[in-house]
């Protein structure tokens, strides 16, 4: 294969909501470019995108997946995109890369949430944006109306360089009001006659032709003032004024196509290639500390990117990346970002999905992979030994939807966190984590969706057999009154024994609060807990009826209790303790001694200190279509929400809210039930409040249950 230079290279990220035909129009033009010699179909599981095994099996996108087509004389590197949203991840690391968004649009569906979703994405990374309207040949198509949803719903910027002369079932011919032609296709697709626009469409056409034009016209000062001079424009001038159009952002093309029957497919790659941005004007990307700009020029020293990372059966691990600087071949080493050490790299690739080319370089702008790095996984930046330099990594949004783990076998544990950090590894936005607090595995995803790809990672190609469930709360305990006891430990069972006693008064602890005047205060300790709020303890012993020697040992007690409390068995946090009596042996106090009496003194007081169990409060943000706001507000308030308020943007509001914590569970699901999967929502922690009276009864219930069936 040949080495392409950097303007000869154009990167595509193809996005679109699920079942757009985003993998036929991949297939289509890798067909049209010669790469393979027949249409593959998703039907009949031999697209050249979507080939894993998790694909073949539910017939959609996963993964994004790297694909590559040649056409005259340029390269196209081509992103296949997962529709669905919980597989974001994957499209924001591949528009990221990419230099141009071409966003794939159901002719059947119109414009949908996935639609402008990704829109959004791609204009927020400052993206050109190209539409295609897919499907052009299913019944009940109304091209019309698909054009008024996509210029109410993205603007007057929408621009059509062509439309369909019979779209539906009968769909054989577009015409083209850029090169002002109609292209009529044979019954089953390929390449079309180019014809003479038809004299019954020759109005609409100049109609639409004229104000293409005007489109390009807006993209350069200097097209504005010839195109006043003579009223028009040549098709090399509407080329340079919709390249710079679609650079700003002020155009977004919009051409049709039957991916299926490769009917228009060839079109879009011809549009591509003479007016998507080549990667040195628009593949700019700044340094993780912003005090440099890559904009992949090939005398910048080497620098490389990696935006995905797989694991594929014979090759291993293999990283995906695109050259932000210089030019990268096969043997030359470079430094990882990640703990800085050197990478020989073994092999340059350019993939095209399951299919694999070995090139002799790549230059910047370019898009390709390599195998068995050592210290190099997504988000990682390989650069020129003699000029260090990060790149800024992909932000991920934090995953919202989680749920806990186990294997069914205990005998898989090991073998399930093994799969769990390669998993990790391939997919960064599934995140797994072991709360040492609940003693759970958790997993964290975008959505039901996401974690059910977890749990068909697991069950088919690691063998492990899970299960999930809803995680705990981790719950906080306090007081919310003072408090005193004494407990003494005493223990005889021949020779040595055991003996110590404590008094304390416990208190509740909040910022800015004074000591106590009831006891001395000798000494003053103060403890910042790791689950959050304090432990104060105060020495007010008097007459040394305790060592001083024996207070760590009562604060271990303390912690011990703090750490699991004595209620619900969940962190304890906020109190002050203070020591003012006790007793001790000569010969039979020891430090164990201390450590249980003082363990037991703060059990005994804290239920007596008018105790309460805190719950996690979540700042809950949801982006909603104004007609389903109240179905959502309802469901909120039912889910013990208060309200903060509500902001409106476009034909969606925004709410925010409190909500606790145990009340979100499986609300990804819920929320995309009650509004068909439009709305989007955000958490984050706020604080810790105290829960109503009747849910404490019942935690502490559960608990006293569970304590039961331990013993």
């Amino acid at each position: 294969m040949k080495v392409y230079q950097t303007t000869d290279i154009r990167n595509i990220a193809l996005v679109g909501a699920a079942k757009s035909g985003k993998t036929s129009l991949a297939e289509a033009m890798l067909f049209e470019s010669g790469y393979i010699n027949r249409l593959g179909n998703i039907d009949d599981k031999n697209t050249i995108s979507d080939y894993r095994p998790i694909e073949l099996e539910k017939q959609n996108s996963v993964s994004s997946t790297l694909l590559f087509a040649e056409h005259k004389n340029k390269k196209i590197n081509i992103l296949d995109t997962p529709g669905f949203p919980d597989y974001k991840g994957e499209v924001l690391s591949a528009l990221t890369v990419a230099d141009t968004a071409l966003i794939s649009v159901n002719a059947q569906n119109g414009p949908e949430i996935g639609t402008e979703r990704y829109f959004n994405y791609a204009r927020e990374m400052d993206k050109p944006v190209i539409f295609s309207l897919n499907h052009v040949d299913h019944e009940n198509i109304n091209f019309d109306e698909n054009v008024r949803k996509l210029k109410e719903e993205f603007g007057e910027k929408v621009t059509l360089v062509q439309y369909p002369v019979n779209a539906g079932l009968e769909f054989d011919a577009v015409i083209d009001v850029m090169q002002m032609k109609m292209f009529k296709f044979p019954a089953n697709g390929g390449k079309p006659e180019v014809l003479d626009i038809p004299a019954d469409e020759k109005d609409k056409a100049d109609e639409l032709h004229q104000a293409l034009v005007e489109a390009a016209a807006e993209g350069e000062e200097e097209l504005m003032e010839k195109f006043f001079e003579e009223d028009t424009l040549a098709e090399e001038d509407i080329i340079r004024g919709l390249r710079m159009g679609l650079l700003n952002g002020d155009v977004f093309p919009l051409l049709v196509s039957s991916a299926k029957k490769n009917m228009g497919v060839a079109r879009i790659m011809e549009f591509i290639t003479n007016n998507a941005p080549s990667p040195d004007q628009s593949g700019k990307r700044e340094t993780a500390d912003g005090s440099k700009e890559f904009t992949c020029k090939t005398d910048d020293p080497t620098t490389l990117f990696v935006f995905k990372t797989s694991i594929e059966q014979h090759l291993g691990e293999v990283s995906y990346f695109k050259v932000y600087g210089g030019k990268i071949a096969e043997g030359q080493d470079l430094i990882s970002s990640d703990k800085g050490t050197k990478e020989r790299v073994s092999q340059v690739m350019a993939i095209a999905g399951k299919k694999r080319e070995k090139v002799d370089e790549m230059v910047a702008g370019d898009i390709g992979a390599t195998i068995k790095l050592k210290d190099a996984h997504t988000n990682t930046t390989l650069h020129d030994p003699k000029n260090a330099a990060v790149i800024k990594p992909i932000e991920f949004p934090e995953p919202i939807n989680v749920v806990a783990i186990k294997p069914v076998n205990s005998s898989d544990d090991e073998k399930l966190g093994a799969a769990l950090n390669e998993i990790h590894k391939i997919d960064p936005t599934m995140v797994i984590e072991y709360s040492r607090e609940l003693k759970q595995i958790l997993l964290k995803g975008y959505g039901e969706l996401h974690i059910n790809t977890v749990k068909w990672y697991l069950n088919n190609q690691y063998n492990i057999e899970i299960e999930t469930f809803s995680p705990k709360i981790p719950y906080r305990e306090t007081i919310t009154k003072e408090a005193s006891s004494s407990y003494r430990h005493k223990k005889q069972s021949g020779g040595s024994g055991q003996f110590g006693e404590v008094h304390l008064m416990i208190q509740p602890y909040h910022e800015g609060m004074e000591d106590q005047k009831t006891y001395p205060i000798r000494d003053k300790q103060e403890y910042d807990m790791n689950w959050g709020g304090k432990l104060i303890l105060n020495n007010c012993i008097v007459g040394g009826s305790i060592d001083a020697k024996f207070f760590p040992a009562i604060l271990k007690g303390l912690m011990e209790r703090m750490e699991e409390g004595p209620l619900t068995g969940s962190y304890a946090r906020d109190i002050v303790v203070n020591v003012y009596d006790g007793k001790m042996h000569p010969v039979d106090s020891n430090e164990i001694s201390f450590k249980t009496a003082g363990r037991n003194a703060f059990s005994q007081a804290f239920k007596e200190a008018g105790p309460k169990i805190m719950e996690p409060i979540y700042f809950v943000e949801v982006k909603v279509p104004e007609e389903k706001m109240g179905d959502v507000m309802t469901d909120l308030q039912g889910r013990r929400a208060i309200i903060e308020g509500m902001e409106g943007e476009g034909k969606y509001q925004f709410i925010r809210a409190k909500v606790p914590l145990a009340e979100m569970d499986r609300y990804a699901t819920a929320l995309s039930s009650l509004t068909s999967g439009r709305a989007e929502y955000s958490m984050k922690f706020d604080s810790y409040q105290a829960v109503p009276g009747d849910i404490q009864q019942k935690l502490l219930k559960e608990y006293e249950e569970a304590q039961a069936e331990e013993e």
